[in-house]
């Protein structure tokens, strides 16, 4: 049974009631090489502002001992522990051991397969400390905390403070670190193994770099680049904030089995997956640079100022999603950083926003359970979108001084979404009311439309919202289409006349992606846009017209082969190197899962030939090869492109994958790969040509260890699910739907993110009757919110499919 979820109404009492001074908190992980047990002793001073009164300290760890102001405290009931009688000053003393570090939340032991080598991480967002130690675990709560570990004397620890004194006490050593500044619980962090360390002094920071020994050369490979981009990003978000980042060292630690990666103030964790087991494609390094903006963004939206409660969870994750793209454009390499983010998980926000799980940006949560479903496309990329508008609205200078202020007023404090708005308001002049109700507080996407210089737009329940955006027209020649014109236009109401030539051969509305909302072309522009949209001249524009088909293609107002088509288009003339990857993959998408079994050869084979064109070019090479793998018909080609990409060990497990799919023996060439492959999560690559195979007994061996037995980390759970899910093996898959509805009642153990992992990606893609989706969404309506949103909102994008496979 679940512990109980606080709720804002206990959170904003037991604010008012207590004011916490101080965590002191001792972590043992010495009983880790060889168990499974973390033992803490969590120690809170507080004081009551009401003495004699009554309230609890938050744990679900099982407790040894605890005891207030000297006194035992009665046992704890649904993850609280009572704190009756209340001094004005108040000593909570409690020891907990946790041993469940495999499967639970909060904390985590990975044994690396390849050494044996055993690494610790925690994680608490957004309210899992409380599987550790004893605390008040909301985020309004910030004060310091003093972390001590006891670890084995080979292993490094890091947390949020740096500069640890370090004792030796025979056998182990003790890690004493400074306090932290004033943080909520969900900020801090303790990763510890025997670590692979890399430093570099940078921009006045002390920056380090942490990893397990056996990806020590991945690490030292990136190390340059992670570096540079750290060093972009702390002077670039420290100018814009007006306030530099206040400590001097500044860690990123890559971890085993993590799962995404988790802003810790000082010390960000990472999934170790995003050190690439190849030489990284361009999609790949822009993907590592914008995470790590995002995560370092929070050092100000999130944790130097953290919002009140989880109501406000936006203030922290659409402003950071936001501000990576923006730094990565000012500040790095990466210019092309926006077109990315529409390549792909904009995309994803789009189609969320007009299914079952669509919801306000900003919107009651009643509890953390509620909080932790809404880590979502609606908070992170919509919530780019709609900020990278907010900043488009007002002015780019107006916003960066209202950030200032921001940041400049509530400083190491709590705030809400009113404080951040009349900020802004202040600074550009701006009323922000309307804007606010109607982009944050209202649900669904605003669909565009152009005719006869005309701009007609319409929101979720009448007008389209406040925005400017941009209509561009353009003249066909033999060059392809070039800009005559483009106007920005401020949206009031339902129509607005928009100033360009009236002789233009193709308009594209949204142009230079502006704003959050769907368009449509109009009967004239529709041919041009599916098929001839490469020929658009900048990648943001041809963009825009990919996400526009791919929202016409969910909606079944155009069909798979239009999406391919105008897929192909744009990668025979694409310049933006880091949006080749992500077209390829939506490409394959479109041909595998949103095509009827007639038409896909053909389609596939339409993604193999573009491929095969970009393979001639050296700076796509790498990710056209990849796509060759996914696609290729025979496996005799698949033996041509093996050898001809023997250097490249990812291309060849690809190869590998797609061979035992189209039924050829694979076993000696995965015991050799297996011999050669220094990745020690290779293993779980070989799991994934098993699965590929069109084998009954295969397919169950697979599902056990991937479904049952939870035997595969969460950084590999795609990659192996992906190859179970194969068009074209319905009658083997068949059996598979039940099964996963019958295993949705446990996906919420473990914590938020292997609940979302599980829930999305074992989700069928195919082999399915059309009732499935209803299926699933009964089936998930009792389950944990976080599970039964994820499986909405994969569920209505399946249903979208089936109907478009016809």
């Amino acid at each position: 049974m679940s512990p109980r979820s606080l709720t804002q109404v206990e959170a904003e009492q037991r604010a008012a009631l207590l004011a916490v001074e101080r965590y002191d908190i001792s972590i043992d992980l010495t009983d880790l090489p060889t168990g499974s047990a973390v033992v803490c002793v969590s120690t809170v001073t507080f004081t009551c502002h009401e003495p004699g009164a009554s309230s609890f300290a938050d744990c679900v760890a099982p407790v040894i001992s605890a005891t207030l102001n000297g006194e035992p405290l009665p046992e704890a009931v649904d993850g609280r522990i009572p704190l009756p009688g209340l001094a004005g000053r108040n000593t909570l003393r409690v020891e907990t051991v946790q041993a469940d570090t495999t499967d639970g939340a909060g904390v985590h032991k990975s044994v690396d397969p390849s050494d044996g080598e055993v690494y610790v991480w925690t994680t608490f967002a957004p309210d899992e400390a409380r599987h550790l130690f004893a605390c008040f675990d909301q985020p309004d709560v910030k004060v310091p905390h003093a972390f001590t570990v006891t670890a084995p004397a080979a292993w490094t620890v890091a947390s949020n403070s740096g500069d640890p004194r370090i004792e030796d006490l025979g056998g182990v050593r003790r890690w004493t670190f400074p306090d932290t500044p004033p943080l909520a619980t969900y900020n801090t962090v303790v990763n510890a193994g025997p670590l692979h360390e890399v430093r570099r002094e940078a921009g006045g920071h002390d920056l380090g770099l942490f990893c397990r020994r056996s990806l020590a050369p991945l690490l030292d490979r990136d190390a340059d680049e992670i570096f540079a981009v750290t060093e972009q990003g702390l002077a670039f978000f420290g100018d814009v904030f007006g306030l530099p980042f206040p400590q001097r060292k500044y860690d990123q630690v890559f971890m085993p089995d993590f799962g995404g990666a988790m802003e810790n103030w000082g010390c960000v964790t990472w999934e170790d997956s995003f050190l690439s087991r190849s030489e990284p494609s361009p999609a790949e390094r822009e993907m590592l640079a914008v995470v790590l903006l995002h995560e370092m963004s929070h050092m100000w939206f999130g944790n130097l100022v953290t919002m009140r409660w989880w109501d406000d969870l936006w203030l922290n994750e659409a402003f950071a999603e936001f501000a990576c793209y923006w730094a990565a454009e000012h500040a790095t390499r990466y210019t092309d950083a926006w077109v990315g983010l529409l390549a792909a998980d904009k995309l994803v926000a789009y189609l969320a926003d007009q299914g079952p799980v669509s919801h306000p940006i900003r919107q009651p949560v009643p509890d953390v359970a509620e909080a932790a479903s809404i880590f979502d496309a609606i908070t992170y990329p919509k919530g780019a979108a709609v900020l990278h508008q907010l900043m488009t609205y007002v002015g780019e200078e107006q916003f960066v001084a209202g950030m200032k202020s921001y940041f400049a007023r509530h400083a190491w404090g709590s705030t809400t979404l009113q404080d951040l708005i009349d900020a802004l308001a202040e600074t550009s002049g701006r009323d922000l009311n309307a804007w606010r109700a109607g982009w944050l507080e209202t649900a669904g996407v605003d669909r565009f439309t152009f005719a006869g210089l005309t701009l007609t737009g319409s929101g979720p329940a009448g007008p389209p919202r406040p925005q400017v955006l941009a209509v561009g027209s353009y003249a066909k020649g033999p060059s392809g289409l070039t800009r005559t014109g483009l106007a920005r236009v401020e949206v009031r109401g339902p129509e607005t006349a928009v100033p360009l030539p009236a002789d233009a051969d193709f308009y594209l509305v949204n142009d230079d992606d502006l704003t959050f909302a769907t368009t449509r072309p109009s009967a004239a522009d529709r041919a041009t846009l599916i098929n001839e949209a490469g020929a658009l001249p900048t990648a943001v524009s041809r963009g825009v017209a990919v996400a526009t088909v791919w929202d016409m293609l969910t909606n079944g107002e155009a069909t798979a082969a239009e999406a391919v088509r105008c897929l192909t288009s744009v990668l025979a003339t694409e310049t933006a190197d880091t949006v080749i990857e992500p077209y390829l993959r939506r490409a394959g998408d479109a041909a595998e899962f949103w095509a009827g079994d007639a038409e896909r050869p053909e389609l596939l084979a339409l993604v193999h030939a573009t491929c095969a064109r970009l393979a001639g070019q050296p700076s796509r090479r790498q990710v056209a090869l990849r796509g060759l793998a996914r696609t290729a018909a025979d496996p005799d080609e698949l033996a041509r492109l093996r050898t001809a990409g023997d250097a490249d060990v990812d291309l060849q497990w690809r190869c590998l994958v797609r061979a035992a799919e189209l039924g050829a023996e694979t076993d000696a060439d995965v015991r050799e790969l297996l011999e050669r492959d220094p990745d020690p999560d290779a293993t779980y690559q070989a799991l994934a040509v098993r699965a590929a195979r069109p084998d009954a007994e295969e397919k169950a061996a697979v599902w056990q260890a991937l479904a049952v037995d939870r035997a595969v980390p969460v950084g590999s759970l795609g990659v192996v699910a992906r190859a179970f899910w194969r068009p074209g093996q319905d009658d083997i898959l068949a059996p598979y739907g039940e099964k996963y509805l019958a295993l949705l009642p446990g996906f919420g153990r473990g914590g938020m993110v292997p609940s979302m992992v599980y829930s999305s990606r074992l989700l069928p893609r195919v082999a399915t009757t059309a009732d499935f989706p209803a299926e699933a969404e009964k089936a998930v309506a009792g389950a944990a919110p976080v599970v039964r949103q994820t499986v909405l909102e994969y569920a209505d994008e399946l249903r979208r499919m089936i109907r478009s496979r016809g």
